[in-house]
């Protein structure tokens, strides 16, 4: 963990529970100015963690990451397990070894660690239009089949992940959903007077989107219409007003409402005819195929759009991600602006450049939050970015886990004005009176 005034990241572990509250004892050799005896409770890093995330949380512009660590969570609070669909693919064209080596040069360059299955998709797409290009019509049609069988799986294996949250027992389900609403509420509560706040995923399941219904938040994205929603590249700043009534003048900022952007694309965003467009599929829905039949758009599995597409046309492959990725970057380099990461190991280079570069100004902070950081790229890159005073860290399952990050140190889920007066009210009548100086009545000393 590292916030507040913590200038290097400080490590401990849990010990055993003291007066049915969870301890915490601080590693060997870890010494810091707010624990003396170097254990401490959780109700004691609370008031340490929870001030310092609700002061950020209303910074001017806020956003949010959400990487598969939230999808995960979610999905092992409602059905005891987790998968994120992320494995890898077994090639086996002719051009296996070189898919498997291109893949693994891919991966050693941008550091990321462990390949999965995006970087046989985008090496695979690389491959089938070079295949084009030399006219190898027989090569190209066998990866393209093989390809075709890789995206039907893992648009699969997303609904499945869907569907066993959906399906899960009651009592877990709505537990598991309550917990995702008091998540999504701590970031989306804020005032009338700030920005809205900017969700961001590199996820490819609706379980942002489900969540935010449940909790009523209005999500504005680029998708425009009720049926078939198109993807539009005209971004106006649309947002949600009300006028207060029996009250004259501008209109007000409705609470509860959200800019999304999902930066790798969505099971349900197709590429139809040209554009993109959003699809009806029921969260926990078992196959997405019988809702790619519909009239009107007659296509299959390598028309959803996730990143890296399938198309062959390398204009299409860059449309629409380059929107949602300058989006990004106009949402988070700012002055003071604050970006929270759930559940992302800053495994994308693309992504970690933009968050390099809101570093470079000032007023800017990171907050990165984990369950764990197995591959060590989250501290590789907090170390390579050199801003550690613009950085905060909470790492570990015991107080980066849904359920203690939501019980103890994410803020209070509402605007909730009338706790602010109070607390108004009590410091201006409860509070020990200034006693001025001798000469600040600005007589001087008295003889």
């Amino acid at each position: 963990m590292k916030i507040r005034d913590d200038h290097i990241p400080v490590m401990f572990t849990k010990s055993e529970s003291s007066n049915n509250e969870v301890m915490f004892t601080l590693a060997d050799g870890q010494t810091v100015s707010w624990c003396s005896d170097n254990t401490f409770s959780i109700t004691e890093l609370r008031g340490r963690v929870e001030p310092w995330l609700t002061s950020l949380f209303q910074s001017e512009h806020l956003s949010l990451l959400v990487g598969s660590g939230l999808t995960t969570a979610i999905q092992f609070e409602a059905t005891g397990k987790s998968d994120n669909g992320m494995g890898n693919p077994v090639p086996r064209t002719t051009y296996a070894e070189k898919i498997t080596t291109a893949v693994n040069k891919s991966v050693e360059k941008n550091n990321r660690g462990v390949a999965n299955i995006e970087d046989y998709i985008r090496v695979m797409n690389d491959l089938l239009r070079g295949l084009e290009i030399l006219e190898k019509d027989e090569e190209y049609s066998a990866l393209k089949i093989e390809l075709d069988g890789i995206l039907d799986d893992f648009a699969l294996n997303i609904t499945q992940i869907e569907n066993q949250i959906a399906i899960s027992e009651e009592n877990k389900r709505i537990s598991a959903f309550n917990k995702l609403v008091l998540f999504l509420m701590s970031f989306a509560s804020r005032t009338g007077t700030r920005e809205r706040l900017n969700i961001f995923t590199t996820n490819y399941d609706r379980l942002i989107e489900v969540g935010a219904e449940l909790a009523g938040l209005h999500l504005l994205d680029r998708f425009v219409g009720t049926l078939s929603p198109i993807f539009r590249s005209s971004r106006l700043d649309l947002d949600m007003h009300y006028n207060p009534p029996g009250i004259r003048g501008e209109p007000r900022y409705l609470e509860g409402v959200t800019r999304f952007t999902k930066l790798h694309g969505s099971i349900d965003w197709l590429d139809s005819k040209g554009d993109i467009r959003k699809i009806g599929v029921p969260f926990g829905a078992t196959d997405i195929k019988p809702y790619l039949s519909a009239p009107g758009l007659s296509v299959d599995s390598t028309n959803i759009m996730i990143y890296p597409n399938a198309s062959k046309d390398r204009e299409t492959a860059e449309y629409p991600y380059v929107e949602l990725f300058r989006d990004l970057a106009a949402a988070i380099c700012r002055p003071n602006s604050t970006l929270v990461t759930y559940g992302y190991s800053f495994g994308d280079e693309h992504i970690n450049r933009i968050i390099r570069d809101m570093l470079t100004i000032p007023s800017t902070h990171l907050v990165v939050v984990a369950f764990d950081d197995k591959t060590d790229r989250i501290m590789k890159n907090y170390i390579e970015m050199g801003r550690t005073t613009q950085i905060s860290l909470l790492i570990g399952a015991d107080v980066a886990g849904i359920d203690p990050l939501t019980s103890y140190f994410l803020p209070k889920p509402s605007i909730d004005r009338n706790t602010i007066r109070m607390a108004e009210l009590l410091k201006q009548r409860y509070e020990q009176p200034h006693k001025p100086h001798e000469d600040e009545d600005g007589g001087g000393a008295k003889s």
